[in-house]
């Protein structure tokens, strides 16, 4: 670690007094249109050591920021305040702006008075003028004790780790491998490829998902930089970005890969255990050593510990080699510079009687669809059920999505789903018109809501399914559909009766031999890992990315990023996509070497510090804040001392010491009572 620096000026020397430069944002109407710009422009101009007070119509714009570099080369100003938007948008603009007027980036205070004075007090546009002017007036306080600071610099490993073997976590480690980057990669499962390895083919190329996963588990394996983890779980994590130590949790497969097929073969055939197979949802059964499928990677079997007795007759078949049941977990330590998190998705289980959902065996979800569609699936492409040939599917969109406190209950995980799951309606399009080419004389019928074909030729499966004859119902959201038996012996085991909203309101009853639910994207329970890197979620319980626009693959703690289905829910391309981005992120963050980190962090007074570690107890953020021993004059002593790489900033310390001894560069304590004056002061 090279450490921080804070610059300042010689004690003994006479400080001149400060040229301020205060520049207000008309946000092409959004302040202007409630706060009166001239007026805040004129009482900034009188306040004490302010040089000068502009106005433009956009300060982001480039003209808007000429007006600042050029102040600063005439050295008009030797620091700024920015009254505008929020700063999480544009602080970063702002600063390269001074920066390159060649002053000091951290010169600069932001003021925000569109969200907190405009866009919250439109009804009041004379109270948020002189809002505006107490806010402007504090950072002109604050600035004035500003001092020159420079960035934290921190020795950065050159390795990541991508959390998740699906598609998102696969396109992010051949991206990062590409560029040069170790990688590891952690899946939970014994085998790579995610849900991509359920499908038969994916939107909107058709093209075959076996295809697509084979093409890029194939790079996987060409490039060497990659190491593969499968049935790892990361246990611990400390340090931060740019030497996280991860301790990961190995479970052993039981199953190597010496086995001919035919030893494989008989193994499976031997046990006797048999549970439903995750991977046709259910559909059909797997034993406890097993390969979810043929083309499954790696190519290996593996055991289900949870339900594997251990009574030794696969190992017997196998010829007694091959297989191990007395192996137990390792524990690996992985030392990395980032961590990209691509932990996927999963799918809203119904609730036992949710639209007939396990009471009525004809009544599946559109995943189970999927793979009884699929010719490699367990019915071979067959959608026969019960014996009985289908001559009627309905398929109900926006189950587990789209939800209505107080109209909808609590799913399985105890919670509302409120959310668009995006997806769900192209999918459930594309599996409608197939079932309508290969079965012409099945009646489908399409019970939704909304039609969201949101993505590039999407809409083009809303016109197959309409030329296929698919025929739509839309219901209300208050009166979803009802899913009944049919007491008619002889004919469909179910009934479908809706109120088509399309025919104002007429109340339909559809005979149905299968119902689908097109259930939505869930965010799977990710607490360990979020605790353990202290990370945050998103109201619907996602992985919650900085800013969607500024920075939308990076989490609040530096260093991990996160892409794919573990984020928002998104289609094929959009998880490709996110996985990229945020190799390409990790990839900038750790290409030279060293981090370069916003220098507002704690810093100690020594002369002040007495150790009574008030600070110490404070500190949550993994323990940022240690003691040292010092030895002055023949005597010893203890005395804080910040780890900078490890602080956030958050301040906790600086409220606990009860002697002032702490505070946070570009937050000391003298420009919060510089703060609250300003606030309080009389600008009438």
């Amino acid at each position: 670690m090279i450490g921080q620096s804070s610059a300042s000026a010689n004690s003994g020397e006479k400080k001149q007094a400060p040229r301020i430069g205060v520049y207000i944002c008309r946000c092409g109407g959004n302040i202007s249109d409630v706060v009166d710009i001239e007026r805040v422009v004129q009482a900034a101009s009188q306040i004490a050591d302010v040089a000068v007070a502009r106005q433009a119509p956009a300060m982001c714009s480039q003209a808007g920021q000429d007006l600042v570099t050029e102040d600063l080369r005439n050295q008009t100003v030797d620091r700024v305040v920015i009254a505008a938007c929020t700063p999480s948008l544009h602080e970063h603009t702002f600063r390269e702006a001074i920066a390159r007027a060649g002053r000091n980036r951290y010169l600069y205070e932001h003021v925000n008075i569109r969200e907190q004075a405009s866009w919250c007090s439109k009804s009041d546009p004379q109270g948020a003028t002189e809002k505006a002017i107490r806010l402007v007036a504090a950072g002109v306080a604050k600035a004035r004790f500003a001092e020159p600071l420079s960035p934290i610099a921190v020795n950065a490993r050159r390795h990541v780790t991508v959390v998740g073997g699906g598609i998102s976590g696969l396109r992010a480690a051949c991206d990062l491998a590409r560029a040069g980057l170790p990688v590891a990669i952690l899946e939970k499962s014994p085998f790579l490829g995610g849900r991509l390895v359920q499908w038969d083919r994916v939107y909107p190329t058709e093209q075959a998902a076996s295809d697509l996963l084979r093409e890029l588990l194939n790079e996987v394996a060409e490039q060497p930089g990659i190491t593969v983890y499968t049935r790892a779980e990361i246990v611990e994590a400390r340090g931060c970005v740019g030497d996280f130590q991860l301790t990961v949790k190995r479970q052993p497969r039981g199953v190597d890969d010496t086995l001919s097929p035919e030893e494989l073969g008989a193994a499976i055939d031997a046990c006797l255990v048999r549970v439903p197979s995750e991977h046709d949802f259910g559909l059909s059964q797997r034993k406890a050593i097993y390969r979810p499928c043929r083309d499954s990677y790696p190519n290996a079997a593996a055991i289900d510990w949870e339900h594997c007795t251990r009574c030794g007759d696969c190992l017997k078949a196998a010829g007694g080699k091959g297989i191990c049941l007395d192996d137990s977990p390792e524990l690996i330590s992985i030392l990395t510079g980032a961590i990209v998190l691509a932990t996927g998705y999963d799918l809203y289980q119904p609730k036992p009687g949710e639209f007939g959902f396990i009471d009525y065996p004809q009544v599946i979800t559109l995943a189970q669809l999927e793979r009884l569609l699929d010719p490699d699936g367990p019915t071979g492409g067959s959608l026969a059920r019960g014996g009985r040939p289908i001559q009627n599917v309905c398929l109900i969109h926006c189950v587990g999505s789209r939800q209505i406190e107080g109209l909808h209950e609590p799913g399985l995980d105890g919670k509302i789903h409120e959310y668009c799951s995006r997806v769900c309606c192209t999918a459930t399009l594309r599996a409608a018109a197939e079932v309508r080419r290969g079965l012409p004389a099945t009646n489908v019928f399409e019970l939704y809501q909304d039609i969201r074909t949101y993505g590039r030729n999407h809409e083009q499966y809303y016109e197959d399914a309409m030329r296929a004859g698919v025929i739509f119902l839309c219901y209300a959201a208050d009166q979803p559909p009802l899913v009944l038996k049919n007491p008619a012996s002889g004919g469909a085991p179910l009934s479908v009766v809706v109120k088509d909203r399309l025919t104002f309101g007429e109340e339909l009853e559809i005979p149905a031999d299968l119902v689908v639910l097109a259930t939505g994207m869930v965010p799977r329970n990710l607490d360990p890992i979020i605790d353990r890197l202290k990370l945050s979620r998103s109201a619907e319980g996602f992985l919650q990315e900085v800013h969607p626009k500024l920075r939308p693959v990076e989490l609040a703690v530096s260093g991990v990023f996160v892409a794919g289905t573990s984020q928002a829910p998104m289609d094929l391309a959009e998880s490709c996509s996110s996985g990229s981005a945020a190799a390409v992120k990790a990839a900038a963050l750790l290409s030279r070497g060293h981090i370069e980190l916003d220098p507002f962090r704690a810093r100690v007074d020594r002369d002040r510090c007495r150790g009574e570690g008030k600070c110490v107890e404070a500190c949550e953020h993994q323990k940022a804040i240690t003691f040292v021993e010092t030895a002055s004059h023949g005597e010893t002593s203890r005395c804080a001392q910040v780890n900078s790489a490890l602080c956030n900033g958050c301040g906790i310390c600086v409220a606990a010491c009860p002697h002032q001894a702490i505070d946070i560069a570009g937050w000391q304590l003298a420009q919060f009572d510089a703060i609250v004056d300003a606030l309080v002061a009389d600008y009438s």
